[in-house]
């Protein structure tokens, strides 16, 4: 196991609030997590369609 990975698990990973898959975040993060699809299809619904 990397340092990383130990840190990672020490900390555990938030789960994203929309499918429950981990995300890069850490749980102490606050607010609304997603994983990196999600955010992505965040985005998509968010941005301006001209």
């Amino acid at each position: 196991m990397g340092a990383s990975e130990e840190t990672a698990a020490e900390t555990g990973y938030a789960d994203c609030v929309e499918c429950g898959e981990p995300t890069e975040y850490p749980e102490s993060v606050r607010g609304a997590t997603r994983c990196p699809v999600c955010e992505w299809h965040e985005a998509q619904r968010t941005a301006c369609s001209g």
